[in-house]
């Protein structure tokens, strides 16, 4: 037996056909061959019995909790050697090569789970999880949208992100107080022309930090006098697309 952590964020899964409708999903991403697959906070194992059943992947979990990993290992002897005993957030790369994320993610660390996803951007091949519902609009959010933000910037810079489904809180236990969507990072095959990385988090970064302010106001201090005269910078930064962001990082200082 386990006890469900509400420090760690913990709401396990008990649907069994949304664990197979996630797994589909993410099957429709592994490579035919010599797949690698870290599965994030895998809890009760409501997605790992049916992740260890795919043939010929490198299979690895991450998961934080003394309890649950005990209870994983004496459930499925098959993970023993594959499980990482640390946080997501905390662990280096798990893989040499390229790689896969799944997970049902604790929804109170799950903005920066997306980070750490930021930062294995060159080896992630794809990412499906299951996330808090309006994180996960976050995360898909266009220019224009009250929810378009930085996160919505920084992932949809580096990947294009699918709205898969979302998920009603019965499908849980304990039902959370929110609702949950499962989405999906794929690699964009090019970053947006920025002059470099370090400027375009900087500047994204600062134009949301005063999202009510226009853009010459909330960026001021990134560039030279001259270059605020043109007219985007009368807009907020809601209003830019990513690709007008990276073109602005060519005029900072």
């Amino acid at each position: 037996m386990y006890v469900l952590k509400k420090s760690l964020g913990q709401h396990f899964l008990r649907d069994e056909n949304i664990s197979r409708k996630i797994v589909a999903s993410l099957r429709e991403t592994l490579p035919a061959e010599g797949a690698r697959l870290l599965e994030v906070g895998p809890g009760a194992g409501a997605l790992t019995k049916y992740l260890i059943e795919i043939e010929g992947i490198d299979f690895k979990a991450v998961e934080l909790d003394d309890e649950k990993v005990t209870y994983l290992l004496k459930t499925w002897p098959a993970l023993a050697g594959r499980i990482i005993h640390q946080s997501i957030l905390d662990m280096d790369r798990p893989f040499e090569g390229a790689f896969t994320v799944i997970g049902n993610f604790p929804y109170n660390i799950s903005t920066q789970i997306l980070f750490k996803m930021l930062e294995w951007k060159d080896l992630l091949l794809s990412m499906t999880g299951m996330f808090q519902k309006e994180v996960a609009q976050r995360v898909a959010a266009g220019p224009g949208s009250k929810v378009y933000g930085v996160l919505s910037v920084l992932i949809q810079a580096f990947f294009t992100v699918e709205y898969l489904f979302e998920v009603h809180e019965q499908c849980f236990q304990p039902p959370p107080k929110v609702k949950s969507a499962v989405i999906r990072l794929v690699p964009r095959a090019e970053h947006p022309p920025y002059r470099d990385e370090r400027s375009f988090f900087l500047l994204v970064k600062t134009a949301f930090n005063q999202r009510r302010k226009t853009l010459r106001n909330a960026v001021k201090p990134l560039f030279e006098p001259a270059e605020l005269e043109d007219p985007i910078f009368n807009k907020r930064a809601e209003q830019l697309s990513i690709d007008d962001f990276a073109r602005l990082t060519c005029k900072m200082r």
